[in-house]
């Protein structure tokens, strides 16, 4: 596994992979990490994407992926890449596109083990009254990736 720190307008990215995909995408404060000085050949397309998505030219990735978690895990963050660039859903919404309403608690607890920040987009899940709750990255991050996707650049979306 090869490991890169690339600086975003969120902190410092982690980014953790390998041949088989990139298994870790997490954010940390700025001075937690120092930058790397240089980007392993594996890691370069996931670097130069989340790039072009922070400079706003670039609405989805097309990466290779290798998150490891259980199969409900797994079914979860798969449905999270459904979840189109500028839109949100709910919790609830989530929960009953994988068909159990009842689960909604272990899918917001799946939703925030999510080990691919941006990429799969946790960040759109939203509570039911359009709270921005639930998010490992913290809300200010959350808030600050649901404004970035907002079509209307001029207003807040919160």
């Amino acid at each position: 596994m090869k490991t890169v720190y690339i600086n975003s307008p969120l902190g410092i990215t982690k980014i953790i992979g390998d041949e088989n995909g990139i298994s870790v995408i997490s954010v940390s404060d700025v001075g937690t990490n120092e930058i790397s000085q240089t980007i392993p050949e594996v890691l370069q397309q996931a670097v130069s994407q989340l790039n072009e998505y922070f400079e706003g030219k670039r609405t989805n990735f097309d990466i290779k992926l290798n998150p490891q978690g259980t199969e409900f895990q797994q079914k979860v963050w798969k449905a999270l890449l459904e979840i189109p660039y500028g839109k949100t859903v709910s919790y609830m919404d989530q929960t009953k596109k994988l068909g159990d309403v009842k689960a909604i608690r272990a899918v917001a607890s799946a939703n925030g083990k999510n080990p691919l920040w941006i990429v799969v987009p946790c960040h759109r899940v939203i509570g039911t009254n359009g709270s921005l709750t639930g998010y490992a990255g913290e809300i200010w991050r959350k808030k600050w990736l649901l404004e970035h996707e907002s079509p209307s650049a001029q207003q807040s979306l919160f």
